[in-house]
This record gives C-alpha cells, sequence and structure tokens, in this order.
C-alpha cells in the first residue's frame, strides 16, 4: 500500500486513541484480499457503514415476503448497519465426544467497538455464567468456540454476547440417543435473487421438528460477498438453527465459483474454472469454510492441502446416527485439458457418438486418496454410540439430469456432478455400501432419490438429492428423451419416468422419484423446497421425504412432492444379488454387536454393520469362502475364517461369547 497524504490524515488522529485503532485504521484502508481484489468483502471492510446504498435498507429482508429479481444478479443484502444491541447475527454449533463447538456471526464492528465474543450457559438451576471468550476475526466477522469436557446428555441454554447488550440466544440440544426415529432435514440452493425471510421453510421445520440441519452447499450466491451473504442467509434460518445441531458445507457458489473442481487446492487460470483449482485468494478460500465449517467435529486429518487451503471432512454422530461429512469438490480433477473437450465448455458433453469410458483416465480423482481412506475406516467403526450410517456431501454421484438451466435445454453429461471421473465415483460409492449408508446432498436444484448401481443397476446404494431452497437461479428437469419409463419402474408411482436408466456419464441408476419445476418464472411451480429423512433405528428403515417450500405440512403426505414419501430398508443400500448364507451368529455377552464380512479370494470387506439383538445371519455375494469378524464397536474381538455359503435355511449356526 502507498502512503499517501490523504491516507495519513485520515489515520492520524487515532494514533492519539492507541496502537490497537491504528491497525484498525490501516485495516480499514485496505482491500483485505489485496489491491487485485478490491470487490471482496466490499460491504463489510474498510468504511462499509458508509456503503448503505450498496445495500438493501435496514429490516428491507423481514418484510420482503420473498421477493425475486427477475433478472441479472442477486438483490441487494440487507444493510450491514444495524443498531449495535443487534450486531450478533446468529450462532450454530455441533457436540462430539465432549467437545462443544460454536461458531458466531456477527455483523461488521466499528472501530472503537472491541472484538471480542463472549459465550455464556445456564444450566439447569444455575444462573447464566460465561465458559469462554474468543476474537471476533476479521475480516469476516466471526466468532468461533471451543468447549471440552461438554456432557451431550443434558440440553443447555447458551447465548453469546457482544458489549453490553448485544446477544443471541438458542439451546445446544441434549444428545437423543434414546429417540427411536432420528430426523434429518437436507436442503441446500438458497437464491440470493429472492430476498427476505424464508418463513414458510422455517415454520415447517420447526414443525417437523428435527434433530439434524444439513445445508450441503450453495447457502449464498452472492460470490464475491461471502460475509454479507451469510449473514443474509443467517437472519433468513437463524430461528430454526439457533436450537439444534447445524451441520454446514460451502459448494462452489460460497466461494465464488459457477462450478469448483478443488484440484486439491490449485489455482484456476481460466474462465469457468473448469482447469481445476480456486479462483479468488487463499485467504478468502478458507474464510468462507471458516465461517460455514469451523463448528463442524475436528476432521480427523487435518492437513491442509496445496497452498495451505484447509480441510474440514469429518464425522458426527447424533442420535446414533454416523454421519460422514465429505468434501466432494476440493480433491477432484478439472476436466480442461485432461478430456477432449465435447460439447460448448470443457465440463459440458452432448456428443452423443461419445465413449463414456474414454473419459475415465487414470490420474483422475474424485475425493482422493484421503477421503477415501477416512471413509473405508469410518464404515468399519460403530464407536461413540453410532447404529446406523449417512454420507453427507454437496453433489450428487451421478447426472440424474436432462434439462439443464431451461426446459428445452439438454445436455447430455455434466462433468460438475460426481458421476465423473466414474472409477473415482466407483470407489466412493463401495465404500459407502460397505457401511450400508445412503447418500444426502444437494446441488443440483432437482430433488431426485435414486438407487446407484455400480457393476449393474441396483448393486449400490441409495442417494436423495435435496430440491433448491429458492430456485431462481438455475432450473434443471429429468426428461428422458424417449418420454418412457425404464425397465423396473416404481410400482404405481404417480411419476411416468421411473425405473433404470444410464446417466450421460454411463453410470447405471434407477430412478425412484423426482420433482420436476412445473414453471421456473413461477415461486410457487419451481420445485421449492426441502427433504427430510427419517432414520428409524428399531425398524431398520429409512423413509425420504421431499416437501415443497409453500406446503402444508399438517396436510401430511399428500403435501409432499409426487413420488414421495420413499421408504427403503437399512440392508437395501448393498443391493448384490446374494448367492448365500453363511452360519447364523448367535452371541452371548453382548446385543448389538458389530459384523464384519470378508471375501477371503479378493480380501476384500462386503460390509461392516451394527446388528440388533443377539442374533444374525450374514449374506454373501459369492460362493467362495469368508471371514467373518465380530467386536463391540469395531470388528476387533474375534474372527471366524473359512466360512462358506449355503442356502439361508442349511447354513447352521454359530455361538459368539464374549
Amino acid at each position: 500500500m502507498k502512503l499517501t497524504r490523504r491516507l495519513l490524515l485520515k489515520i492520524a488522529p487515532v494514533f492519539l486513541l492507541g496502537q490497537a485503532y491504528v491497525s484498525r485504521a490501516f485495516a480499514a484502508a485496505v482491500p483485505p484480499f489485496g489491491e487485485k481484489y478490491p470487490n471482496l468483502e466490499s460491504l463489510t471492510t474498510g468504511e462499509w457503514w458508509n456503503k448503505g446504498a450498496l445495500a438493501a435498507t435496514p429490516n428491507a429482508n423481514k418484510n420482503a415476503k420473498g421477493k425475486a429479481k427477475a433478472a441479472g444478479g442477486p438483490s441487494a443484502p440487507p444493510s450491514m448497519n444495524v443498531p449495535r444491541d443487534e450486531v450478533v447475527c446468529f450462532a450454530y454449533y455441533t457436540q462430539q465426544n465432549g467437545v462443544l463447538k460454536l461458531s458466531a456471526q456477527l455483523f461488521p464492528l466499528k472501530p472503537d467497538e472491541e472484538r471480542v465474543a463472549r459465550l455464556e450457559v445456564r444450566p439447569a438451576g444455575e444462573d447464566w455464567k460465561e465458559i469462554a471468550r474468543t476474537e471476533v476475526l476479521y475480516p469476516g466477522w466471526d466468532a468461533h468456540f471451543r468447549v471440552e469436557g461438554w456432557d451431550g446428555s443434558k440440553s443447555v441454554p447458551y447465548r453469546v454476547r457482544h458489549g453490553e447488550k448485544a446477544m443471541f440466544e438458542g439451546l445446544i440440544r441434549r444428545d437423543p440417543v434414546e429417540k427411536e426415529v432420528i430426523v434429518v432435514a437436507n436442503m441446500s440452493c438458497n437464491s440470493s435473487r429472492t430476498i427476505g425471510p424464508r418463513t414458510e421453510i422455517v415454520d415447517n421445520l420447526r414443525a417437523q421438528d428435527p434433530d439434524v440441519l444439513f445445508f450441503g452447499g450453495d447457502q449464498t450466491y452472492r460470490h464475491t460477498e461471502h460475509t454479507a451473504g451469510w449473514i443474509e442467509f443467517g437472519l433468513q434460518f437463524r430461528d430454526i438453527i439457533r436450537d439444534r445441531p447445524t451441520v454446514c458445507i460451502p459448494d462452489d457458489h460460497d466461494v465464488g465459483h459457477p462450478n469448483l473442481w478443488g484440484e486439491e487446492g490449485g489455482q484456476s487460470h481460466i474462465e469457468g474454472d473448469a482447469d481445476g483449482g480456486y479462483r479468488y485468494p487463499v485467504a478468502y478460500v478458507n474464510q468462507v469454510q471458516r465461517q460455514q465449517s469451523w463448528h463442524l467435529p475436528d476432521t480427523p486429518d487435518p492437513a491442509p492441502v496445496n497452498r495451505d487451503i484447509s480441510v474440514y471432512f469429518t464425522r458426527m454422530t447424533v442420535g446414533g446416527i454416523d454421519f460422514a461429512i465429505l468434501e466432494d469438490r476440493k480433491f477432484k480433477t478439472g476436466p480442461a485439458g485432461m478430456i477432449p473437450q465435447m460439447g460448448p465448455r470443457p465440463d459440458h458433453i452432448n456428443d452423443p457418438s461419445y465413449d463414456p469410458k474414454s473419459i475415465d483416465l487414470p490420474g483422475l480423482e474424485l475425493l482422493g486418496p484421503r477421503q477415501e481412506k477416512f471413509l473405508h475406516e469410518w464404515s468399519q467403526d460403530y464407536s461413540g454410540g453410532a447404529e446406523m450410517k449417512c454420507v453427507l456431501s454437496a453433489t450428487a454421484f451421478c447426472g440424474a439430469v436432462h434439462m439443464h438451466g431451461g426446459p428445452n435445454s439438454r445436455l447430455l453429461a455434466d462433468l460438475d456432478c460426481n458421476g465423473w471421473p466414474q472409477s473415482g465415483r466407483n470407489r466412493a460409492l463401495r465404500e459407502i455400501r460397505c457401511a450400508w449408508a445412503p447418500h444426502l446432498c444437494g446441488d443440483q436444484h432437482l430433488a431426485v432419490v435414486v438407487k446407484h448401481g455400480i457393476e449393474t443397476f441396483g448393486d449400490g446404494p441409495f442417494g436423495f438429492t435435496s430440491p433448491a431452497l429458492v430456485n431462481t437461479i438455475y432450473g434443471r428437469w429429468w426428461h428422458p428423451l424417449d418420454e418412457q419409463a425404464g425397465p423396473n419402474p416404481v410400482p404405481n408411482s404417480p411419476l411416468p419416468w421411473t425405473g433404470d436408466f444410464k446417466d450421460g456419464l454411463g453410470n447405471p441408476i434407477s430412478m425412484l422419484a423426482y420433482a420436476n419445476p412445473e414453471n421456473i418464472q413461477n415461486e410457487q411451480q419451481r420445485a421449492d423446497g426441502y427433504g427430510l429423512i427419517r432414520f428409524d433405528k428399531k425398524s431398520r428403515k429409512i423413509t425420504f421425504e421431499c416437501w415443497p417450500r409453500f406446503s402444508k405440512v399438517s396436510e401430511g403426505d399428500k403435501a409432499q412432492f409426487p413420488g414421495w414419501p420413499v421408504t427403503i430398508a437399512l440392508d437395501a443400500n448393498d443391493g448384490r444379488a446374494i448367492q448365500g448364507w453363511l452360519p447364523e451368529l448367535i452371541f452371548e455377552g453382548v446385543e448389538n454387536p458389530v459384523v464384519q464380512v470378508i471375501e477371503e479370494a479378493t480380501a476384500d470387506i462386503l460390509y461392516t454393520v451394527r446388528v440388533q439383538g443377539t442374533r444374525f445371519q450374514p449374506r454373501v455375494y459369492s460362493t467362495g469362502k469368508h471371514t467373518v469378524k465380530v467386536g463391540r464397536d469395531r470388528p476387533d474381538a474375534q474372527s471366524m475364517e473359512g466360512l462358506e455359503p449355503r442356502p439361508k435355511d442349511m447354513a447352521g449356526s454359530r455361538q459368539v461369547k464374549f
């Protein structure tokens, strides 16, 4: 920065007030990400209080009633210059293994305000007491609290405070381990062209009372103004976020991209970013990730990727449901320069004669070795009270879409989805299948339930892609070219095009349900909404629900999108053809142990599951010998080798004593 006379006159008075204010004055004068990026965070840095004309008037978001901008970029965000007793915008948390991690987002602070936030709790029968304080970070204006030794068996009110009067209150819920059914809300794609509250969604969610909130990406589309967009998101959803564990992961638009191939932290150099890597400075990427995801449980593999970009993939258990939280953009290879261009841009294919195998090349990555290793280890570990498993990520492991952008804009294959590269997709699905886990995601703006195929139709896990919360950015449709159902359609479905299909990347998928927009220009008909997933631990069934944005949940299932709800059995997430059964295991001295089955000829782990009760008969998919391992939380206590499959009623039994 050049120290001009004008700048000296501007900062000179603060020298009388102390060194802290000097640094703040310089911070106000210098773009936080350098002179090359003056528009990054421009509404929340510098003399932000003088930039009100660039934003909506105070409280406009409270009264806008979902007003959408017809075209172009986002509508103006809410004013950042709020009354000083309202500067704590919202807070969000998770708890895991006795560690509470809670983040708070503040509105921008003024130079004379302290940059410290305080966390207070009120245990039952006690007064409010401060348990932590932390710095309010700049740029970003976020604050983060880590409390060890947290007792997750009790619900505790909390409040985040700043100064004398500003505070945000909520409730840290006890871990609902006793609940028979755990409910997860699946949400993504919150258009910034439609400002104002999300009252209809929040009111429905409060009535349905999910145990976990999952925001799978594109919480804001403000690209270069993440803090303003994140604050806007917080205003819209804070009344549901404040009192339950929330998983929030950034996707491409959150970090300022239309699409993102992270290339393990590389630097993108071309328009559209299909060469792989990130467009904006590392500090901005890390800030976005910190604001949205710092509160997640600690990652088991915290080493940053290239250029020191942080990672957040991790696991979290709530009520006995063990979630693997993935970063399916960060390690993915960019297509530009790696495969021949066969469409209008490097990531779109419209050549019907192309061979999908020709773009599945050696060296291409999807999740990358680190996350594949994480999934492999997670699928075998049921510690921490895990009973059932589930995988969360940003986008789908297939291209379950035909029309992109408009009802007449057909696209054969989109390399932005996790259907490419196919080998990486299949490796990921095999690990997910080993845990009998469904996959939840967003990003596609089109709600679907599919059953993935790996080697053949139906042999993989189920996937549920949520609809866009507010779908004014980019419509998508499921619409087969021949307008015919595939083989094995869903019986009695109200939807005409269910059944077995191959996506444009050659991946086998079975379509169970989809929610096409009727009219993308009409907010009542553009298929906005959210997903709800019910994990029934007793029946071992999983139900996918899909609710339109303006539905009345009091009307019951008839208010859902046609084709929903969809209920599956837990073990249906492994759809391989059964070739035989091993001896029934009868356990003594333990209930609900963990059982792992290994095919000896290949050394492949077929599955690792926590069983119910004291009896379990393993199924297998080949006629050779198998090994069965058992344990309380991991398959590490006993091993039985050389077991050969038989018909179920002829396989016999084995006593297993603990």
